[in-house]
């Protein structure tokens, strides 16, 4: 066996020295993965790009998290790692588990406003396992279903750690960042916000977006920062990525790798683990492999979600599209076709609050204008404006929110919601199930929910509602198909 040097450059980056050309080419090649949507792309289609996404260099970089990966290639080509410089900060943490009492032998309740006020906070039986599995696998990823209690989890997570630093916790936008302060405030946590105004630094817990993060990393890059990201991040020992599926994207994983490669402890939740190889071994290089699994069917057995059926109404549609793009702005912006299923969620409504999801603003301006007391939020109405009609649902009982699934598919938390209409969701499996994730949430009138799964007969339309019904047996969400000759 030839011999290699392993240097390890700081909790997540590596490089390898002492291999010839082609053995680099290997693990290059290894660790390379196909985007299925490539082709589409203008890089690709000027020859600029191959269409794959790499995770180790012919320099012979790579990450910690693929060192299993790369020992398997080493040793099929006769190498051997004989020498290994270990550049990390030697820090001696020991997490201990814990049980269901966490909270109630620290004397901490329910604050008033909450339908738990004045009793201990109790973790549930899953919420402890979830937590004593981070605790043994510092660095790690864990699928938990929408709606099983993930802030309370982060916040046990947090409390924990801020033994060796302080932790920030990450978020994919504005609503989860002032529903996760609220739940460490539950917590008595020392918690703080960056975002928009709210700059509050000195805290134990800071509460953020990663869009909020690369703003400071731009504006500390050309000199405009008051405070540097790196003077941000001091004394930061863990990470908390909520709704974690988002961390494919490049700007968050080289805020992980590069930022903060130094910060020993990062946990990433997701109610959807991405399918695809190459977004699941972004979040694997940045964060950690993936060590366990609460499946929304689970907690549906467990009574913690609401039941729910799947309708799809399958408009039949003969005309032709030259490409997806067209056929999907004819799909839900055509006056006629917007019209007739309008009238179908006119009725639904009747039956309790509807939360409606669109692709366009366009087809939710329209649906606006057809159904009656329904309001549309999109990514141009403010917070205070979209908390507003979250709320007016609790209250309610025959409210339409209309909302495009770039601002409602992830992170808004609306339980009295007894109706969950889709129109043409699309292939994707993770905005299908953070969508359906919406409407599972339980309230205390509400144990089931509709989900409306409205479709076409075209042919990506088609196409798509065949991957659908895959998510949703794998799900073990029951559905069934109407066809409907809308045009009659």
């Amino acid at each position: 066996m030839k011999p290699c040097k392993l240097i390890i450059e700081d909790e997540v980056n590596i490089k390898l020295e002492g291999l010839p050309v082609d053995i680099r080419r290997k693990l290059a090649n290894k660790l390379k993965f196909e985007v299925p949507y490539a082709r589409y792309m203008p890089q690709y289609k000027l020859g600029r790009w191959d269409g794959k996404v790499g995770f180790f260099g012919l320099g012979g970089t790579g990450f910690v998290n693929h060192l299993d990966v790369i020992g398997e290639v080493l040793t099929n080509n006769n190498f051997i790692i004989d020498d290994i410089v270990d550049n990390r900060c030697t820090i001696n943490i020991e997490l201990s588990t814990i049980d269901e009492n966490y909270w109630k032998d620290q004397d901490v309740k329910w604050p008033s406003g909450h339908m738990m006020a004045g009793q201990h906070i109790m973790l549930r039986d899953y919420q402890v396992t979830a937590i004593n599995d981070f605790l043994k696998n510092p660095q790690s990823l864990q699928e938990i279903a929408t709606g099983a209690g993930k802030t309370i989890t982060t916040a046990t997570l947090s409390h924990i750690t801020e033994k060796y630093g302080r932790s920030l916790v990450i978020v994919p936008n504005k609503s989860l960042v002032t529903q996760t302060e609220k739940d460490y405030k539950n917590c008595n946590l020392d918690v703080g916000v960056y975002f928009g105004d709210r700059k509050e630094l000195h805290k134990k817990h800071i509460i953020c977006t990663w869009q909020s993060l690369n703003i400071l990393d731009k504006k500390t890059k050309d000199g405009t920062a008051a405070l540097t990201l790196a003077e941000f991040l001091d004394g930061v020992m863990t990470v908390i990525i909520d709704e974690v599926h988002q961390a494919k994207a490049e700007v968050l994983k080289n805020l992980l790798t590069k930022n903060l490669k130094n910060a020993p402890i990062r946990w990433g939740l997701t109610g959807t683990i991405p399918k695809e190889s190459f977004e699941f071994e972004a979040l694997r290089s940045s964060i950690g492999p993936v060590i366990g699994q609460i499946s929304a069917k689970e907690l549906q057995d467990k009574g913690v979600l609401s039941n729910c059926h799947v309708n799809i109404m399958q408009l039949i549609d003969t005309q032709v599209h030259r490409d997806y793009q067209s056929e999907l702005k004819y799909l839900v912006t055509n006056e006629h076709r917007v019209s007739h299923f309008a009238t179908i969620i006119n009725d639904i409504q009747k039956s309790g609050n509807t939360l409606i999801l669109v692709d366009r603003i366009a087809a939710g301006e329209k649906l606006q204008s057809l159904i009656t007391d329904s309001v549309f939020i999109n990514g141009d109405v403010k917070l205070k404006d979209r908390t507003e009609a979250y709320d007016d649902i609790e209250d309610s009982n025959n409210k339409v929110i209309i909302a495009t699934y770039g601002v409602a598919a992830v992170g808004i938390n609306v339980p009295r919601i007894f109706n969950l209409v889709l129109i043409e969701p699309g292939k994707s499996f993770v905005r299908v199930i953070q969508s359906i994730g919406r409407g599972i949430r339980k309230a205390k009138d509400k144990d089931f929910v509709q989900i409306w799964d409205i479709t076409s007969t075209c042919k990506y339309a088609k196409k798509h509602l065949t991957e659908r019904k895959k998510f949703y047996k794998q799900a073990q969400y029951p559905f069934t198909i109407d066809k409907i000759d809308w045009q009659k």
